[in-house]
């Protein structure tokens, strides 16, 4: 085999792949409203959840603390009993 053609037909599998996908989520109806769904959820836990509560926890009680992981570790523990 020629290595232009290996190539060619590389490209070709690709594209048959990605037209797959493709196809797969026109077609999709339950599917995108469980997407939709989906990346909201990421969207809350990521950029609302995670800096509101993250930023409260562990940078404004660690100053005298010796670093942020024995921090938790220590408020885990604590927690637990």
């Amino acid at each position: 085999m020629q290595p232009h053609h290996t190539l060619q037909k590389a490209k070709h599998v690709l594209k048959s792949i990605l037209q797959f996908y493709i196809d797969g989520f026109k077609n999709m109806t339950v599917g995108k409203i469980l997407w939709a769904i989906i990346l909201i959820k990421l969207f809350i836990m990521f950029f609302i959840i995670k800096p509101v509560y993250f930023s409260r926890t562990t940078q404004n009680r660690n100053d005298a603390r010796q670093t942020e992981s024995d921090y938790i570790y220590e408020e885990l523990v604590n927690r637990s009993r």
